[in-house]
Parts: structure tokens; C-alpha cells; sequence
């Protein structure tokens, strides 16, 4: 093995690690947002980054060059960091150990149905912007 190979390996393990702790910190925020222990506004911020990061359908779509992935690779880990500051650190330690322990992923299908309810609008605001105006007269 060469040297590039083994910092790739070690780049490689490191990259799949961090994956794994954003599901399951994302799980434990899921969690957290359902919480009587959680101050309210950290279950506000818990519940929405949850809801976006487990919808199936993301707000901005992959297939569109670069801007795609920017939610996945920032948006969502910037808003998991914040959210995890904003929980108690026994609490969210414990909401960890529960995500780990849970063998399915919940999926938030309302934050889906309100992305498609931001797309609907934002087309039918564009239909109606770009509509032929008749000539009043």
C-alpha cells in the first residue's frame, strides 16, 4: 500500500463515520423535538431541522448543478450544530443512546408535504408573474 492509499482509506473511514453520527444526531434531534425536558425554542429548531433533513424530498433538488448538494453538505450539518447546542448536553447524550438503539429511521412526511406545497406555490406564483396581461383599455 502506498501512503496516498492509506490517507485515502483513512479519509474514507473518517467520511463514513461523520455520516454516520449526522443520521444518528438527526435521529436524536427527532427525538429531542418530542422531549417535555427541552426548552421550546430548541425544540422548534430540533423539530425543523429534523422534519427537513428526514423529509424524503429536499428543497432544493440534487440535479441542480452545485446549489443541489449545498443543503445536504451544509444547510443541514450547519443547522444540526446549532440544534445540538441548543439541547442540554445530559439530554442530548441520552437522545444519542436512543437513536443508536433504534433500528429504523423515522421520515417526516409533512416537512415533504410542505416542500411541495413551496414548490406549488413558487410555480404558480411564477405562472401567474409571467401570464399574458390583456390590454385594459
Amino acid at each position: 500500500m502506498t501512503l496516498g492509499s492509506i490517507e485515502n482509506e483513512t479519509l474514507l473511514r473518517r467520511a463514513k463515520r461523520w455520516a454516520r453520527s449526522i443520521k444518528r444526531d438527526v435521529v436524536a434531534l427527532w427525538i429531542a423535538a418530542r422531549d417535555p425536558r427541552v426548552p421550546w425554542y430548541a425544540k422548534a429548531i430540533c423539530a425543523a431541522v429534523a422534519a427537513y433533513a428526514l423529509s424524503p424530498i429536499d428543497l432544493i433538488p440534487d440535479f441542480i448543478p452545485v446549489i443541489g448538494y449545498l443543503d445536504d453538505l451544509i444547510l443541514v450539518p450547519l443547522g444540526i450544530l446549532l440544534a445540538v447546542r441548543l439541547v442540554p448536553a445530559d439530554l442530548m447524550a441520552e437522545f444519542r443512546a436512543e437513536a443508536d438503539a433504534r433500528a429504523e429511521r423515522p421520515v417526516s412526511r409533512m416537512a415533504a408535504s410542505v416542500i411541495v406545497a413551496l414548490w406549488i406555490g413558487c410555480a404558480a406564483l411564477a405562472l401567474w408573474a409571467s401570464w399574458p396581461r390583456a390590454l385594459v383599455g
